[in-house]
């Protein structure tokens, strides 16, 4: 089935914008390693023009069109997004599918999710009315004090491929309901419905530079974005790599970044456990997606006593997942997104197997598709602490295993790692999963379950995984400018000073 994909421009000031180089990217289905379209590319010359559209969009009328307007202006705005992007959700989902490559009911559910997004940070757009002018409690009664909170500003907002629209709404729209205007530098892999989400903006009449949406390569356009002297945030999601020149360049202009980062996530596995329920939270843990989760739980510790009978339940489970085109009914794992992250995933299982680890299920393309980027779900035993294997992220549907025999040992090798973004603790006994938990050196800990996300609740990590919270009223807090107003209150003379005589 051919989707069509639509030709799109630069969406800069509120609409369409040749790139002033003219330069273009193929977009390649990872299913198919067919070119089917191209996306415009972003150079240093587009970044100036899209900072200057949004700093006037910020500074308009005063401000009162978008930056200083009521939050229930700016959740107008956000409510009416949704709705369209409900409008094309069959349609969208799809393009996100060929895009990318993670199977249809995948991309279908991750638009529902942007749809909830949206709708949840008009909500607090609109209660940020209410909190301002918050009263602070004095000791001196000839003051009185509140706060008020604004929009930091113009924001780069940096966001990866395997979450394509989800990631940008994860940052798009709490910068919206706080009042920045926002330059969105989507991933050169997958590019193709962030540009529809300029689309939208023009048919609900965003105030023009409100959003900008400027892909490109990450040093013709991410890194420019991240340095320029007239960007007042960075957030960024990706590489751990990518984040420290992106630290560096914001370092320059002492300017604040939040940064969401990669992952070598454990799911710990008691002897208590169900074992059917614990095995396909393992392998949504770690397969959904592709593998291509940066929270994904992909280092398996596992008790022991049952790790026989868990492994051989594993690999059936496994050998039930159906790999297809990710457009067929009940796919549920798709090609990986690009032929160099095809590769790349193929190299750590041939380096697992040259340290001697043992490849017990997978590890090589499917049999049954000779085109497209896929990779059997994978399971590696036989793994120590110091292989790459364990240590470093695959972004694959990879899982490598690892037995334990008392809880501190468990623990002990769950945080060993430089990373510290999401992890998972299985057992029926809550007491346990309490304490594991707060062991854990985790942005957040999944109990008998693993990567349940809601816009509600914070994410983000700790260690190499980054630092800032996202979603939830924290991500709201990541685009707003704390400022206090005090005021003297008293009809007297401050006295301070002695006065001058008459």
């Amino acid at each position: 089935m051919a989707i069509p994909i639509p030709t799109r421009q630069l969406f800069i000031d509120g609409d369409w914008t040749e790139p002033l180089l003219k330069k273009r990217i193929s977009i390649i289905n990872p299913s198919t390693e067919e070119i089917i379209g191209d996306i415009p590319a972003a150079t240093a010359e587009d970044v100036d023009v899209a900072v200057e559209a949004a700093r006037s969009a910020l500074t308009r009328n005063k401000g009162k069109d978008w930056a200083t307007a009521s939050g229930a202006v700016r959740a107008k705005y956000l409510r009416a997004i949704a709705a369209k992007i409900k409008e094309r959700k069959p349609e969208l989902a799809k393009l996100e599918t060929v895009d990318c490559g993670k199977p249809l009911k995948e991309s279908e559910a991750d638009m529902d999710d942007v749809i909830s997004c949206f709708e949840y940070y008009a909500d607090l757009a609109e209660g940020l009315d209410a909190k301002q002018k918050a009263p602070i409690s004095l000791p001196l009664k000839a003051f009185k004090s509140y706060v008020i909170k604004e929009p930091i500003g113009v924001v780069g907002l940096i966001v990866p491929w395997n979450y394509p629209l989800l990631m940008a709404i994860w940052k798009v729209a709490p910068a919206l309901a706080a009042g920045c205007a926002a330059i969105l530098k989507p991933s050169e892999l997958a590019s193709a419905t962030c540009l529809e989400l300029g689309e939208v903006c023009r048919e609900v009449d965003l105030p023009a530079g409100v959003l900008n949406i400027l892909p490109g390569l990450g040093s013709e356009a991410g890194a420019p974005l991240a340095s320029h002297p007239h960007v007042d945030k960075i957030a960024f999601t990706g590489s751990t790599t990518t984040a420290i020149k992106i630290m560096a360049a914001a370092a320059q202009r002492v300017k604040p970044v939040t940064l969401e980062l990669g992952g070598k996530g454990p799911i710990v596995v008691f002897e208590d456990c169900d074992i059917d329920k614990a095995v396909e939270w393992t392998i949504f843990g770690c397969f959904y997606t592709n593998g291509q989760i940066c929270s994904a739980t992909s280092r398996l510790i596992v008790h022991e006593s049952i790790a026989a009978e868990f492994l051989d339940r594993l690999v059936k489970w496994s050998e039930n997942i159906k790999i297809s085109d990710p457009l067929e009914e009940g796919c549920k794992l798709g090609p990986i997104v690009s032929k160099g992250q095809y590769e790349n995933v193929m190299k750590f299982i041939s380096n697992a197997k040259s340290e001697g680890a043992t490849i017990l299920y997978g590890g090589n393309r499917p049999k049954h598709l000779e085109k497209g980027y896929y990779v059997e779900p994978t399971i590696i035993t036989d793994v120590n602490t110091s292989m790459q294997i364990w240590r470093e992220e695959v972004f694959g549907p990879v899982l490598c295993v690892k037995t334990f025999t008392t809880e501190d040992e468990a623990i002990e090798l769950a945080n060993d790692t430089h990373y510290g973004l999401g992890g998972a603790v299985i057992s029926k006994d809550l007491e346990r999963c309490d304490r594991v938990s707060k062991a854990l050196q985790l942005g957040a800990v999944w109990v008998n379950c693993s990567q349940p996300c809601f816009c509600q609740a914070p994410f983000g990590g700790v260690k190499w995984s980054g630092f800032g919270r996202e979603l939830g009223e924290w991500g709201l807090e990541n685009y707003l400018i704390v400022k206090q107003v005090t005021e003297y209150v008293s009809d007297e003379q401050w006295g301070w000073y002695e006065p001058p005589k008459q």
